[in-house]
């Protein structure tokens, strides 16, 4: 099987490998921060892609939790994480791609470094969440990294580099290339 990848082509477009072969990624604006992906299963991983989804206070319509005590529920409902950290992961050598580490919103262009609990982002037209905590890497990661040390994205070991869980406050459409806005504060470009 081979690994999904992300990279940049040698005329800077982001391409990924997958099993079908090489795709060219439609281009996103670095200006403004966008969903680059939208991840669901009916439980367990990786998380695979849709192109748009319906989110309730409990999560993406059509996404289900393995161990529903560990993930989920209002305080869990949404999990996130950053394209710009993924691609960073590659280049160390995991082979990470988006939902690879269960997150169901990938987004780009976002200061990772930004997302800690209490800050409020408005994803698309309709969706506002707040972040809740730092999610705690877990056992069923290992393969998505070199050695099998999934530590690397744990916020306690190496800060800015964990996903983290947010809670809905307002339910909504969200579509692959919407735009994502910080509420506290300026959107980072």
């Amino acid at each position: 099987m081979y690994q999904h990848q992300l990279k940049l082509s040698r005329y800077g477009k982001l391409t990924q490998i997958t099993d079908v072969g090489i795709v060219l990624l439609p281009e996103m604006p670095t200006m403004q921060p966008r969903i680059f992906q939208l991840n669901c299963s009916p439980g367990g991983l990786p998380k695979l892609a849709v192109r748009e989804a319906v989110v309730t206070e409990l999560g993406l319509i059509g996404d289900d939790h393995r161990f529903p005590e560990i993930h989920g529920g209002p305080e869990r409902a949404l999990c996130l994480f950053s394209l710009d950290r993924i691609l960073e992961l590659q280049g160390e050598g995991h082979s990470i791609f988006p939902g690879a580490v269960g997150e169901n919103v990938t987004i780009s262009g976002l200061d990772w470094d930004r997302m800690k609990p209490g800050q409020r982002l408005v994803l698309g037209e309709e969706v506002l969440i707040e972040i809740t905590t730092y999610t705690s890497p877990c056992n069923s990661i290992a393969d998505t990294f070199a050695d099998g040390k999934y530590q690397r994205i744990y916020q306690k070991v190496h800060p800015g580099y964990s996903r983290v869980y947010a809670r809905v406050l307002q339910p909504g459409r969200l579509t692959v290339g919407q735009a994502v806005r910080l509420l506290n504060g300026s959107n980072p470009g």
